[in-house]
């Protein structure tokens, strides 16, 4: 298990930010890495509320580590604190043991210098067979979704 730690900083309010970390259609538009697709089942914002999401990959070629195409995961909301902080955790419905396991996400909001919010996002306890360099790309290509999303206004 490892963990990894990617940040962006993105020119909205913390405000803004923090809706679009709760919100289930927000969620859908902006974690999604390039490529994937991205389907909300259950989504509970509330401290020990449920989660459960399938990301499935465009392209036919590619595997998931659930079905074919997709990744699905479940967990619960540990810690939510309004403006600040989400945690979540989660793990893979897979079969492979090696990718069992709970794995914790931790977004946290700052102010940025200047303006805009510094949005981090730690990962701990990813199971080793999850390449880390796929982890933060795939991170970040969310944390880019974010900034799109809530820098054009929309805020999730």
């Amino acid at each position: 298990m490892y963990s990894t730690r990617v940040s962006r900083r993105v020119r909205a309010p913390r405000a803004v930010v923090y809706r679009a970390l709760v919100d289930a259609d927000a969620i859908a538009r902006w974690r999604v890495p390039d490529g994937m697709t991205s389907q909300v089942h259950e989504f509970e914002a509330r401290e020990g509320g449920r989660f459960r999401v399938s990301l499935s990959y465009d392209a036919p070629d590619r595997a998931g580590k659930t079905a074919s195409h997709t990744d699905t995961y479940h967990g619960h909301f540990a810690k939510l604190v309004p403006d600040e902080q989400v945690v979540e955790v989660f793990e893979f419905e897979a079969d492979d043991p090696a990718l069992g396991g709970e794995m914790t996400m931790t977004t946290t909001l700052a102010d940025a210098p200047g303006g805009g919010t510094e949005v981090l996002i730690v990962h701990d306890g990813i199971p080793e067979s999850v390449p880390p360099a796929d982890n933060e790309t795939g991170t970040r290509m969310a944390l880019d979704n974010l900034a799109a999303l809530v820098e054009g206004g929309h805020g999730g």
